[in-house]
C-alpha cells in the first residue's frame, strides 16, 4: 500500500488492542508484542491441496532471519497429522505419503509450536498469502483470530525491483514480470534448493528477501 493511504498509527493501536481483546487464549499475546527490531521468520507449508477451505497442512517449515544472516540454526521443521487421507497428486508433488505423516503433530500443537517460534516476528514468504491463509483456518478454533504479525512478500519485493528497472514507457504499459520463483532466484543469481520442500522452500524465501534488501539499499 502507498504510503499516502496507510492508515494512521492511532488505527493500527486500536485494531491491536480489540484483537488483544478477542484473543481467544491469553498464553499468546506475546504475538502483539513489539517485534525484535531487524527480524523476520520465513515461512512455508506443504499441504494436500490448493484449496484453502477444504485442505490440509501436511508439513511447516520456517526459519529465522536476523539482519542479513539466515540462522538456519533456528528453524523449526513439523510434520502435521492431516484429519483426512493425502491424494496421489499431492504426493505427486511434495512426496509425503501417509505414512510419513502418520506420527507427524495434531494440527494444534503444530500450530502452538509455530507462534512459539513466530513469537512477534514479521513473516516471509513466496506467495505468503496461501500459507497465511492455510494457518488461520487452523488457528481460529484455537485463538478466534488468524496471526496478527506484518507480512512481506517475496514476489512483490521483486516486482518492484524489476518494475524500477524499466524505462518509463515500459511502466506505462503495465510491462509483464516473470514472477515464476525459479526465474527470479535465478535472475538473483541465487541458489536453488529442491523445491516442494517446507524448510527449503523457507531458507531460498529468505535468500531471495536479503538480497532484495541488499539490492533496495536497506
Amino acid at each position: 500500500m502507498n504510503a499516502l493511504f496507510s492508515p494512521p498509527r492511532w488505527w493500527h493501536t486500536l485494531k491491536r488492542e480489540w484483537l488483544l481483546y478477542h484473543l481467544g487464549d491469553p498464553a499468546f499475546r506475546f504475538m502483539f508484542d513489539e517485534p525484535p527490531p531487524n527480524e523476520w521468520v520465513s515461512l512455508d507449508c506443504e499441504t494436500t491441496g490448493l484449496n484453502t477451505r477444504t485442505d490440509e497442512i501436511i508439513s511447516i517449515g520456517a526459519v529465522r532471519i536476523v539482519g542479513n544472516r539466515i540462522m538456519t540454526s533456528e528453524r523449526l521443521e513439523l510434520l502435521v497429522r492431516p484429519e483426512r487421507g493425502i491424494s496421489s497428486e499431492s504426493v505427486r508433488i511434495h512426496r509425503l505419503r501417509e505414512s510419513d505423516v502418520a506420527q507427524g503433530l495434531p494440527i494444534d500443537d503444530a500450530m502452538k509450536e509455530l507462534l512459539h517460534f513466530i513469537g512477534s516476528r514479521p513473516l516471509v514468504g513466496y506467495y505468503l498469502q496461501f500459507d497465511v491463509a492455510m494457518i488461520n483456518r487452523a488457528l481460529f478454533p484455537l485463538l478466534g483470530q488468524g496471526l496478527p504479525q506484518a507480512k512481506i512478500e517475496v514476489s512483490a519485493l521483486y516486482y518492484d525491483y524489476k518494475f524500477r528497472q524499466l524505462p518509463a514507457y515500459r511502466q506505462q504499459d503495465n510491462a509483464d514480470i516473470d514472477l515464476r520463483f525459479a526465474t527470479l532466484m535465478t535472475d538473483l543469481g541465487l541458489p536453488l534448493r529442491e523445491a516442494h520442500d517446507a524448510l527449503n522452500d523457507a531458507v531460498m524465501a529468505a535468500l531471495a528477501f536479503i538480497k532484495l534488501r541488499q539490492l533496495r539499499g536497506e
